[in-house]
């Protein structure tokens, strides 16, 4: 690059503020445009679609320039952030027209995926967050900020911990120690937009200097982060880096809070992404965020999005909000006042994010006071609910009634997007102000009135006040009349048939008018900087107001949903009982087309009761929406909404683990059935006596024998192991796990009715008591619309093979009744036949340190028994 750059002056500048940031993208800002160089110029053109073109650089043969109008600043900025990029915005700091040298010019943001609060750049229903990550020798902390709303939010722990926050936040930036980009890449599957800082960043005196001059605090004990070190050097890089991208206007980060874990209940990516909890894995799908999202303003749909994924464990606190819900699920006046208030507030929290970074436009103002005004209305409706929760909140509410007040009083009603294109500052706020706008407004009317007024002191009937950019502002008087004209006029110029005065007035008037809009616009920038900095004193009320609104938001959206869709309030306290009566699956049900009702079930699980339910039946019987539906409900329950049943006892659950469905990571080299393994090892290792498992046909990655075996390890497991009894839901199509029943007390079968009339099978979807010894695939080959022919050759095969793998099925079922009766601790009873290849078997098994094993050890294993068995 530096070869093909002549050292022109201006060139010499951009290469100044190229060397400061020069990994990102610097629009440098020259006249009226915005223009990228060299590499910048060729990422540019390819990115936004622009010209890319070559030019002439002195002794330089060319230099590649790309360039756009700085007015389109907000249309090309965002492609390029959402591109990845970072963006060095380069503005000329001084009037050109005021200086013959190159003018001046400085980076004024660095703009990041993970930094931004231009509204072009954001998504109004989610946060932006920028997460740090410090990879401790013991633990690795972790921090989250959005800075356009200023939460700030710090922790640490696992791995696997670290991963599921990373999953739940989704930051799109992370900063990292330079050096540790592989490490992220190596710790945490998904992938993450990282940049690194230097290791000094990184360290605990450095992170918590920089954190005590934000807070303005002598230590960190009042946010609870004080005894997690290496979150507070995650937290601490953060605010580095704000400093490192010129982002210092960030009054409104006034706290950090600690991600508490044991608080919500634990949902791993795998559990997010199985129940489709934001984000469906079809394009044409939705999301139970979809179905329950009824929020009218942006901070209720970023509080709901997170309420979602990190579900409470408080059954107090879940409680509290059920009660809320109900309020208003009975107070149909107050739910719609209620709407009616916080569907005109828009986004407090981003709009108090702008008045910190002094960004805040004038019509944004007027929505700040629109928003504020609302705040009475709100507060009054919670503290005359009688309702206590409510009650807490209303007195929380601020409306900022004085500062309210002197937006309305001192900004024009409509005023214009930037302070240099209208009035921003309504009349008589400022009497000079005033002044100046009568001369700069009305300046033709005045110089009317002069013209009238001398012309009847003179006598003069064809006296006119004319201007030009010679003598500016005269008086020209015929020859007729020229004898008229009183002493004190100043004869300027004399033309055939006329002569042209000026008057003292009419200098003092010309410079009035002339400088009356530099004026004007110097008084509306000072009276509209001193409001905005005044408003920066409110800025910790107005963020707690936002906090309240957001929450009174998701109440009315839990109401709506439910009085449209017939939830019910559910019981949650501490018991180890799960009961869903007649429940439903609050997206499927909505998914049906009009007319067809939603087929419902109840499912009723204990630890010391029913603990696993083995549900069999056929392909596309419903089985899969039957585990789904229960762990939505129950989740739904927890964040503190009505549930989608007609009625619901949950005893509070601690983590929700899902293994559904077949999903190949081919890209990471990892087949469905290593998925399969990956999903139930974390499962198996983290499972606890509040846990909700959901297993959806498990093994089928592998062969049939296998993953028989394998499916009855794990329940076997599940049952047994140390006594916790999890509640759990198998969905399986191998109906040989039926046989678990007879010997384990708490494995209860139950299936998926169907019926067969005359050849044709129906699907009931309705859950009942025992197995099912039918998968009913050929029939549902043809529903699939699969050729008449290939239908009718694989009844005939199946049937061919059913005759003669009759006596064999039943020898084998024989042998699992064995294994279930013979059953003791998690040693498969099979292995003690008198066989020597399974002694060999058990040998190798016996062997095992299983705590120990991974997922690809086990497949090797796996692969090692298969050869003792086949001689392969």
């Amino acid at each position: 690059m530096a070869k093909k750059i002549a050292e022109t002056p201006l060139m010499k500048q951009y290469m100044e503020m190229k060397k400061k940031h020069p990994d990102a993208i610097l629009l440098f800002r020259v006249g009226d445009f915005y223009e990228t160089f060299s590499e910048d110029a060729i990422a540019a053109s390819e990115i936004l679609g622009i010209t890319l073109t070559r030019r002439a650089n002195g002794s330089a043969q060319y230099v590649e320039l790309a360039g756009f109008p700085h007015h389109a600043l907000d249309t090309y900025l965002p492609k390029l952030v959402r591109a990845g990029k970072r963006v060095a915005i380069c503005e000329q700091l001084e009037d050109p027209k005021t200086t013959k040298k190159l003018v001046k010019r400085g980076i004024t943001e660095l703009v990041t995926p993970g930094v931004s609060i231009n509204d072009t750049l954001l998504d109004h229903r989610e946060n932006n967050f920028l997460a740090a990550l410090n990879f401790g020798k013991q633990t690795i902390g972790v921090a989250f900020l959005d800075i356009s709303t200023g939460e700030f939010l710090a922790a640490e722990g696992s791995a696997d911990y670290i991963e599921k926050l990373l999953g739940n936040f989704a930051p799109k930036e992370v900063l990292v120690e330079r050096g540790n980009k592989k490490l992220l890449a190596d710790s945490f599957p998904e992938h993450y937009l990282a940049f690194e800082l230097d290791d000094w960043i990184f360290t605990e005196d450095a992170a918590m200097d920089r954190l005590l001059k934000q807070f303005e605090t002598s230590s960190l004990k009042g946010f609870g982060i004080n005894a997690m070190p290496s979150a507070v050097v995650a937290a601490g890089a953060i605010l580095h880096y704000l400093d490192i991208t010129q982002h210092t206007h960030i009054s409104h980060i006034t706290s950090i809070a600690r991600v508490e874990e044991e608080k919500a209940v634990r949902l791993d990516r795998f559990t997010v992404r199985n129940l489709e909890l934001v984000q469906s894995m079809s394009d044409d799908g939705k999301s139970l965020l979809d179905v329950i999202d009824r929020t009218v303003s942006p901070m209720g749909a970023r509080l709901l999005r997170r309420w979602v994924l990190f579900p409470l464990k408080d059954a107090r606190e879940i409680n509290r909000r059920l009660d809320i819900v109900e309020y208003f699920f009975r107070e149909p006046s107050e739910r719609d006042d209620l709407k009616d208030a916080l569907a005109q507030i828009g986004d407090l929290e981003r709009l108090i994010g702008k008045v910190s970074a002094g960004r805040v436009n004038p019509r944004e103002l007027i929505q700040m006071h629109h928003a504020l005004s609302m705040i009475g209305p709100i507060k009054e409706i919670c503290l005359s609910s009688g309702q206590p929760a409510l009650e807490s909140i209303g007195r929380q509410l601020n409306p900022c009634a004085e500062m309210a007040a002197r937006i309305e009083r001192e900004i024009a009603p409509d005023p214009p997007t930037a302070i240099n294109r209208g009035p921003v500052i309504r009349e008589g706020v400022d009497s000079e102000l005033d002044e100046l706008r009568e001369i700069a407004y009305k300046g033709k009317d005045y110089l009317l009135q002069l013209q009238q007024r001398e012309s009847a002191l003179t006598g003069i009937p064809s006296l006119k006040v004319a201007y030009n950019n010679v003598f500016g502002y005269y008086i020209e008087v015929t020859n007729t009349h020229k004898d008229k004209v009183p002493p004190e006029w100043i004869r300027k110029q004399t033309l055939v048939n006329a002569e042209r005065y000026i008057t003292e007035e009419l200098k003092e008037y010309e410079e009035k008018i002339l400088g009356a809009q530099d004026k004007i616009a110097v008084i509306e920038q000072r009276i509209y900087t001193s409001l905005v900095q005044d408003l920066c004193e409110y800025i910790p009320a107005i963020l707690l107001d936002a906090q309240m609104v957001a929450q009174l938001d998701v109440f009315g959206s839990f109401t709506r949903v439910a009085l449209e869709n017939r939830y019910n309030r559910p019981v949650v306290d501490d018991s180890l009982e799960l009961s869903l009566v007649e429940a439903r699956h609050p997206v499927i049900e909505k998914e049906l087309p009009p007319g067809e009702p939603y087929i419902t079930n109840s499912v009723s699980l204990s630890n010391n009761g029913t603990q696993v339910m083995m549900i069999t039946g056929p392909n596309m019987s419903g089985k899969s929406a039957l585990l789904r539906q229960t762990a939505l409900n129950v989740l739904l329950a927890q964040i503190g909404s009505f549930v989608a049943a007609d009625s619901a006892h949950i005893g509070i659950v601690d983590k929700i683990f899902t293994r559904v469905g077949a999903s190949d990571n081919i890209s990471l080299g990892e087949s469905t059935f290593m998925v399969e393994m990956n999903e139930a090892a974390s499962i198996l290792n983290n499972m606890s006596q509040r846990s909700l498992i959901l297993f959806d046909e498990l093994g089928r990655g592998t062969s049939t024998y296998d993953g028989i075996s394998i499916a009855w390890a794990i329940v076997e497991h599940i049952h047994e192991h140390g006594g916790i009894h999890p509640k759990t839901l198998f969905a399986t199509h191998y109906h040989e796990l039926n046989e678990m029943e007879k010997s384990f007390n708490r494995v209860v079968n139950y299936n998926v009715s169907v019926r067969e009339i005359d050849g044709k099978v129906v699907f009931l979807r309705k859950l009942a008591r025992g197995g099912s010894e039918h998968s009913f695939g050929i029939h549902v080959a043809k529903l699939a619309g699969m050729p008449q022919t290939i239908v009718r050759r694989a009844d005939e095969v199946l049937r061919h093979l059913e005759k003669v793998n009759r006596e064999s099925d039943e020898q084998v079922s024989r042998n699992l009744s064995a294994v279930a009766d013979e059953a003791e601790g998690m040693q498969l009873s099979f292995f003690q036949l008198d066989d020597p290849v399974l002694a060999q078997l058990r040998d190798e098994i016996l062997d095992l340190d299983i705590n120990n094993l991974t997922p690809m050890a086990a497949l090797n294993k796996l692969h090692d028994i298969r050869t003792i068995l086949t001689g392969k």
